[in-house]
């Protein structure tokens, strides 16, 4: 009966001391739960273009959660989910080397790269505002603008609930919420 009894208070401690361990190393059990993959070229081209790694990372985990070659029902593509004719858009805009759309689709390289560069353009035509950038990334400048003009949204964060695509609406939140997710755990790449 003792030998039962210091059985179950061992266990317990032990399962204790696990739970302390796993609090006090949170950012450690953060890594894992909110792990962020191909951290090179998010870094490589988050530099090029003067954007924060961690907003590149939370993006991707909403797009395609590290997916290369996914494929939404719209047609988007790859790592960061672009159309195909944004795709296009952007390689005749910027400087890409032997990029083509295709590789968009399969290759982190291409998508991320395209991916930031379309982040850093949506920032430039919104004057780097992130959450009208991010409804954008989504819905489209031309939607966001629409909106904006048509006073339908105002743009704030604290009024995501007026954007009117709940589509749109739920991507940006989740984006900010991976996005600080990201920052409590990894302060940078």
């Amino acid at each position: 009966m003792k030998k039962r009894v210091r059985r179950k208070r061992f266990i317990l401690l032990l399962v204790l001391i696990l739970l302390g361990v796993l609090f006090i190393r949170s950012d450690w059990l953060g890594k894992r739960i909110y792990p962020i993959s191909f951290q090179d070229e998010i870094k490589r081209n988050a530099q090029q273009y003067e954007l924060d790694p961690l907003l590149i990372a939370a993006i991707i985990r909403v797009e395609s959660n590290y997916k290369l070659t996914a494929v939404s029902r719209k047609g988007a593509v790859g790592i960061m989910q672009i159309m195909p004719d944004t795709a296009a858009w952007i390689l005749k805009k910027g400087d890409f080397g032997e990029i083509t759309v295709e590789d968009v689709g399969s290759q982190a390289h291409a998508g991320i790269s395209l991916g930031s560069w379309y982040v850093k353009e949506l920032h430039r035509q919104f004057d780097g505002d992130l959450v009208k950038s991010l409804a954008a990334y989504n819905a489209g400048p031309g939607k966001v603008k629409s909106w904006l003009e048509n006073r339908v949204w105002d743009g704030k964060e604290q009024t995501i609930s007026d954007i009117p695509y709940g589509e749109t609406r739920h991507y940006v939140q989740r984006v900010l919420y991976y996005y600080k997710k990201y920052q409590d755990i990894y302060v940078t790449l």
